[in-house]
């Protein structure tokens, strides 16, 4: 690791012991006597002991950044997997982040727009209305007209941090490769990859101003879905102008009550927008949490749904979308022989995975969680379940349906909220039945065999040289199997090596930390034996690297 590297990866060690987060660590057989050494002997760097752990939490990931506090967006959503008091401390991770300065955002708005910030705008606060891991938006009125708009600006030295946190991201899939070579199905770096590609995105405001555009243009004349105009001419990489929206915060579920807004109906209408993005627009909205999601309470039998923040946006291609539909009324049906058939076709585990074993594997982890009411089981679990039974025949993780999974968290999360009796089965399984007679539809068929018409025409010159080409290429694929099977083989042995020493230096460590405890000897023979094993860890982690 450079310098700049290692140097964050002390600061992330250093936060997690300051607030204490290895209270986190569930127990168990393997990891009980490893947290107990650790408590005994860095338990003193806890500076927030007397703070709750949902507030011990939230603080460290604001502390650790952009990407870390992402992560808690997320889980603040669950309430069915985090205990109610922690969910209510990250939900403030939502759009009350810690703000920068405002005459700073200001600072950095007028170099942006390239003249000073009275000549087109007035009322500018620099209190910020809102507050999130990488930018924050401050309020402001259009001098000419009186429009009320809002000026979203980037946090000013976040990019270095995001960097350092991406390439350790990197290094940690490197070295698990290396030490569990078993892992390589899940292919942690396209994940990290496509991670990095979003984040940066992100970080761009031309393309959020982009993507905020195309959502609106989709939902344009939709009665259920508002996207907020922006305003280009003031848009650029790190300031975005756009007209402000009011309306009441998703999460603010007492408020809406009060209002008299239909529950039932917009829990319905989170889900269609969600799935008519995926299937309808194959361009979806991949950041909703709910700091991101307003309600327009004017008619409050006829809720409309207001999003915001379009930095993160998500999309499947038609055969995609077409297995995972598939895969969805297969679950709805109970077929597990066409589930395993559809994940064969879509070559998303390989073609020589046995379908009866694959099939009874599914039967086995779904039946007893099919024995239980449908409105009581999550949906997004069962992609989740999904993917790790698939995992354990080789299926390569789709770095395109993680940024689904993310999204249906946040949607299912907020729809349960809203509505906590709301049947999502009974929701979804028409849309996507609809949606796949349609796509089956003759006139479907007829445009989609006019669209590629003229390319096959164009390649029947060139199917001679094509066919030649595939033998030639069959030939050195062949060849390259060859090759790898021995490089593995090398592997394998060397990865074994290394385990042998990585676990022979960690077994003088522990030796050496109980005789200091326990006072039995000298402090000098301790002092020789972590040596030693420190000396062992340092051979084997230069095997690695």
């Amino acid at each position: 690791m450079i310098f700049n590297e290692w140097n964050r990866f002390c600061l992330i060690i250093k936060i997690i012991l300051n607030y204490g987060l290895l209270d986190f660590i569930p127990i168990n057989r393997l990891i009980l006597p490893l947290k107990i050494g650790i408590q005994l002997l860095l338990n003193t760097f806890n500076q927030h002991s007397q703070s709750l752990p949902g507030e011990r939490l939230r603080l460290a990931l604001q502390e650790l950044g952009p990407i870390w506090i992402k992560l808690g967006q997320m889980l603040s959503t669950r309430h069915d997997i985090l205990p109610d008091d922690i969910a209510q401390q990250l939900a403030i991770l939502q759009d009350r982040v810690h703000p920068f300065d405002g005459y700073l955002a200001k600072t950095y708005i007028e170099k942006s727009i390239g003249s000073s910030l009275e000549t087109w705008f007035e009322d500018f606060q620099e209190t910020p209305l809102a507050s999130a891991s990488i930018s924050q938006v401050h309020s402001a009125k259009f001098k000419k007209n009186g429009k009320n708009i809002v000026i979203k600006v980037i946090r000013p030295g976040i990019l270095p941090i995001i960097t350092i946190d991406i390439k350790l991201m990197y290094k940690l899939s490197k070295w698990t490769y290396k030490i569990l070579p078993k892992d390589r199905k899940f292919k942690f770096s396209d994940i990290i990859a496509e991670y990095e590609k979003t984040l940066f995105n992100e970080l761009n405001l031309l393309k959020e101003t982009a993507n905020t555009i195309q959502l609106r243009r989709n939902f344009k004349s939709s009665n259920i879905l508002y996207i907020p105009k922006v305003y280009v001419d003031f848009c650029s990489k790190n300031v975005m102008v756009m007209e402000r929206i009011y309306g009441i915060p998703v999460y603010k579920k007492s408020l809406l009550k009060k209002k008299g807004i239909n529950m039932k109906l917009l829990a319905e209408r989170g889900l269609e927008i969600f799935f008519t993005q995926v299937f309808r627009d194959s361009f979806f909205h991949g950041d909703m949490h709910p700091g991101n999601i307003f309600i327009c309470h004017k008619d409050p039998q006829n809720p409309k749904y207001i999003s915001i923040d379009c930095g993160i946006v998500g999309s499947l291609g038609k055969k995609d979308k077409y297995y995972l539909a598939s895969n969805f009324i297969a679950f709805f049906n109970r077929d597990y022989r066409k589930i395993a058939e559809l994940h064969l076709d879509s070559g998303w585990i390989p073609m020589n995975t046995n379908i009866e074993d694959f099939e009874y594997a599914m039967r086995t982890v779904f039946e007893p969680i099919f024995e239980k009411p449908l409105k009581d089981i999550p949906f997004s679990n069962i992609l989740l379940y999904l993917f790790n039974t698939a995992r354990f025949f080789n299926m390569e993780v789709q770095p395109q349906l993680i940024l689904l999974q993310k999204s249906l968290l946040y949607v299912e999360g907020i729809v349960r909220q809203l509505y906590p009796n709301f049947n999502l089965w009974e929701s979804v399984k028409p849309f996507l039945e609809q949606w796949m007679k349609e796509q089956l539809k003759l006139s479907n068929i007829i445009y989609m065999l006019n669209e590629k018409m003229p390319y096959w025409i164009n390649k029947i010159p060139e199917l001679p040289a094509l066919l030649s080409n595939e033998f030639k290429n069959s030939n050195e694929i062949h060849k390259k199997i060859d090759i790898l099977t021995i490089e593995l083989r090398t592997q394998r042995t060397h990865n074994t090596r290394v385990l042998f020493l990585f676990g022979i230096g960690l077994v003088f460590i522990i030796v050496s930390i109980y005789l200091v405890i326990h006072n039995q000897y000298t402090t000098f023979l301790p002092i020789c034996i972590f040596s030693l094993g420190i000396s062992i860890w340092i051979i084997g982690w230069k095997q690695i690297i």
